[in-house]
């Protein structure tokens, strides 16, 4: 799938999850530690508007706490753009190095996208989906690497699960979520 096309569908799963909050749900908490429902989708509005300045790009500040739903699908309408029309751009980034701007979205902000889905609709009160075939690619593609990650200081300590148990449930054990977690 293109990047455009990964991003409109893991932004498609996450928005839904938004429209279906209510104003009261925005403060339930979420499995990472200390956050709400409201710091999943704070999370994915903000830290890519400052990534996307590695490549020139500034997209204006939205208020997510003012409106979560219309500042999420303005986010998503944004970087959807930028997707759909790369025009050549390269992010840089000290961490990342030189990249086309819509490959450094699709590695490093769509996937996150889809992992927080996770976070939010268990904070909602739901039993979220991701995939089975994509969970266990995914797993498979970071246990190679899991000490630069949990060195990034981007995920907790690994939650002990089951090598039995479904692939969603052992990528989000691996990325310090506990899978039996409820608000």
């Amino acid at each position: 799938m293109t990047p455009a096309g990964q991003h409109a569908a893991d932004a498609a799963r996450f928005t839904e999850l938004v429209e279906s909050a209510s104003s009261g749900d925005w403060a339930r908490p979420a499995p990472v530690a200390g956050w709400t429902a409201l710091d999943v989708v704070r999370h994915l509005v903000e830290w890519p508007r400052g990534f996307l300045l590695g490549a020139g790009i500034e997209l204006p500040p939205l208020d997510v706490d003012a409106d979560p739903a219309g500042a999420w699908k303005q986010h998503v309408a944004d970087i959807q753009a930028i997707l759909e029309d790369p025009a050549g751009r390269v992010l840089s980034n000290p961490h990342t190095g030189d990249r086309p701007v819509d490959e450094a979205i699709a590695q490093f902000y769509t996937g996150d996208v889809w992992m927080h889905s996770w976070d939010l609709a268990k904070a909602l009160g739901r039993e979220p989906d991701l995939g089975a075939e994509r969970c266990a690619e995914a797993l498979a593609a970071m246990r190679p690497m899991e000490q630069l990650l949990r060195d990034s200081g981007q995920f907790g300590p690994a939650v002990p699960v089951a090598e039995d148990a479904p692939a969603q449930d052992r990528l989000m054990g691996f990325l310090g979520r506990d899978p039996a977690w409820h608000a």
